[in-house]
């Protein structure tokens, strides 16, 4: 039923642990409820990185409140996904309106500007990279029994010595702060594309070098402050990619982690829906990683369910391969989620913005493979004016979804966002929809991947499956 909370009702949550499993009550309760409140179209939405439960109940309310009046006559449940993922404190929460009292506590808790990539102090000096006490309790409550790990990494940031065995020690920690239990489930779900039928999971981020790692983190975020210009850029700060280096090793994580909630959490569980209330339309929806979790959900259905009528990705994390049964580069390699989008019954919608720096810039550096021999690095004096450049090349071959779109599968659809609306959008298959229009506010590190509270993106969901 609705939280009084949230601003749409009937309204419920699912919650899924880091393995996939579902809460037994609240799956019971959905799967009871839906057919009393005559509900005929589902919207299933999935959060991308949040420190908690109300981070994530906050975006759906803002995203669900203008749907009612979108589709005043149509008979429409919501339900929001939680799962264990993280963000670091620096970053925004999907637009959410703030005072500028707390615009200025976040601030101070970020150590006096957005952290990595924030803007100089009075001064012209770029505050030290240190965890702020949020980050530290998210870090612990995602990473449980790594106490003492989590305090040796925020000490090394705090203290930032130039060492280069400095650095190697804190790449060391961070891979061990964000390692999984063996024979668990979670290292099933971290690869987005397949090789020969053998998954292509560990990025160099786990296998190079920390201070080359560091480097090229401290180079694009230098470059990304600058904007290109030379006049601007200065010495790159490695501890500035070794903050860097562990939250894209903690998305790697969350990475995994959506996988696994989607094909074995999710997914059964709109199998289950599908056989207390069969005649309920299925929409999926995911921001960020939640993108990949709606998709994982389509590999966990069970078999001869077709209730799912349309997924729409905003600005998802996850390669613009998944989808494709080859990939440019390599012939014998295909993405993990290959054909799947035939597993929905109506088209998968892939909202994108080039403004999204978090996937355009960021994404592709931590996304490379193990034994991809390219580099983004330049010298020094040039990172300013071709970082971003070259950056984008290495984007080309491991970009995200979010950045530009489903890639190398026939067929797909692209529209912009004005023809998207004006529709009908396909029926079936994968469309491109190219969303910068309205999502492009937010700076560096991140640029716009937050930004998707739009009524424009809640008429696509609409449009896609089809609800008057």
């Amino acid at each position: 039923m609705a939280d009084p909370g949230t601003s749409v009702t009937p309204y419920w949550e699912l919650t899924f642990d880091a393995d996939g499993d579902t809460d037994g009550r609240e799956r019971d309760r959905l799967l009871r409820q839906v057919a009393d409140h005559g509900v005929r179209d589902l919207i299933v939405f999935a959060h991308g990185w949040n420190n908690d439960r109300s981070g994530a109940t906050a975006l759906y309310r803002h995203f669900f409140a203008p749907i009612p009046q979108l589709a005043p006559r149509a008979r429409i449940g919501y339900a929001g996904v939680i799962w264990p993922s993280m963000r670091f404190s620096d970053e925004p929460i999907p637009n959410f309106p703030k005072s500028v009292a707390a615009e200025t506590a976040e601030a101070a808790e970020a150590g006096g500007a957005s952290g990595v990539g924030g803007a100089a102090v009075a001064g012209g000096s770029v505050p030290r990279p240190v965890l702020g006490k949020d980050t530290r309790h998210a870090l612990l409550e995602t990473f449980p029994g790594r106490a003492t790990v989590v305090d040796q990494i925020a000490r090394m940031l705090d203290q930032q010595h130039p060492e280069e065995a400095e650095l190697a020690e804190f790449g060391r920690l961070v891979r061990v702060l964000v390692e999984v239990v063996p024979g668990g489930p979670q290292p099933l779900f971290a690869a987005d594309t397949l090789a020969e039928g053998v998954p292509q999971s560990e990025p160099v981020l786990f296998t190079g070098d920390t201070a080359t790692l560091c480097d090229e983190f401290a180079q694009a975020l230098a470059a990304l402050r600058s904007a290109g210009q030379n006049d601007q850029f200065s010495l790159p700060n490695p501890w500035d990619g070794a903050r860097e280096l562990l939250r894209q090793a903690t998305y790697y994580a969350m990475k995994r982690r959506a996988g696994t909630v989607g094909e074995r959490g999710l997914g059964p569980v709109i199998g289950q829906l599908a056989a207390a209330a069969p005649d309920v339309r299925v929409h999926l929806v995911g921001h960020s990683f939640g993108g990949r979790l709606v998709s994982f959900a389509l590999r966990g259905l069970p078999d001869g369910v077709h209730t799912v009528k349309s997924v729409t990705l905003l600005q998802g994390a996850f390669s613009h391969y998944a989808f494709a049964a080859r990939l440019p580069h390599d012939p014998r390699a295909g993405g993990v989620l290959q054909g799947q989008q035939h597993r929905v019954d109506g088209p998968l919608v892939c909202c994108y913005s080039r403004h999204d720096a978090a996937l355009g810039t960021l994404y592709p550096l931590a996304s490379r493979m193990a034994d991809d021999d390219r580099s983004a690095t330049a010298p020094v004096g040039e990172a300013a004016a071709e970082g971003l450049d070259l950056v984008r090349t290495l984007g080309a071959k491991w970009g995200a979804m979010g950045h530009d779109g489903v890639q190398a599968v026939p067929g797909t659809r692209a529209l912009d966002l004005a023809a998207a609306l004006r529709g009908p959008l396909p029926a079936s298959g994968c469309v491109n929809v190219d969303a910068a229009s309205v999502v492009r506010r937010g700076g560096p590190p991140t640029g716009a991947h937050s930004d998707i509270l739009h009524p424009e993106l809640a008429r696509v969901v609409l449009a896609a499956g089809r609800i008057a």
